[in-house]
């Protein structure tokens, strides 16, 4: 059985030979095992499915959250800003997956999923909405095609692609 309990990124400053967003991949490497088992062809089962093995209320999600945390307010989880939004990348390629953070209030830009996405939420400020979603899981299937958009408030977003599939959309 994998150990679930938080830990949080080594606090050091990059060049000690621990980077931060390494750290945080650790972190999220038990949630990689959970995601690799979700079939994203069907985002309501597979939502319910995020809920029963990593809930935001167990130590798992909560110690990646911490960590998200102390990565947003130390500066080196969202390094780049575009339009209103802040974003950083976690890791290329974590056992499949692309892991990327973002800190939205408005719309980002429009992309589609070749292979899905899944986006774990976490509310900042107010009560925001991630697609009309609230704070938790969200879904998207193959070949999906979206505007990201928060309203009514700041959100928090770990997002992994399975493949580190996205094509974006130019206008």
């Amino acid at each position: 059985m994998p150990d679930h309990r938080p830990r949080s990124p080594d606090p050091r400053p990059p060049g000690d030979g621990v980077r931060p967003t390494d750290a945080l991949a650790s972190l999220l490497a038990p949630l990689i095992e959970i995601l690799r088992g979700v079939d994203v062809k069907n985002a309501k089962a597979a939502v319910a499915l995020l809920n029963e093995k990593a809930p935001l209320s167990g130590a798992l999600v909560k110690g990646i959250r911490a960590a998200a945390e102390i990565g947003l307010t130390a500066g080196w989880l969202l390094p780049k800003e575009h339009a209103g939004v802040r974003f950083g990348r976690v890791a290329k390629d974590l056992n499949g997956f692309s892991v990327d953070a973002v800190l939205m209030t408005t719309p980002g830009p429009e992309h589609v999923h070749p292979n899905g996405e899944i986006d774990l939420c976490f509310t900042r400020s107010g009560a925001p909405k991630f697609d009309g979603h609230g704070e938790g899981w969200v879904v998207y299937g193959p070949g999906s095609r979206h505007v990201p958009t928060v309203t009514g408030g700041e959100m928090l977003i770990l997002y992994f692609l399975p493949g580190g599939a996205i094509e974006f959309v130019k206008k």
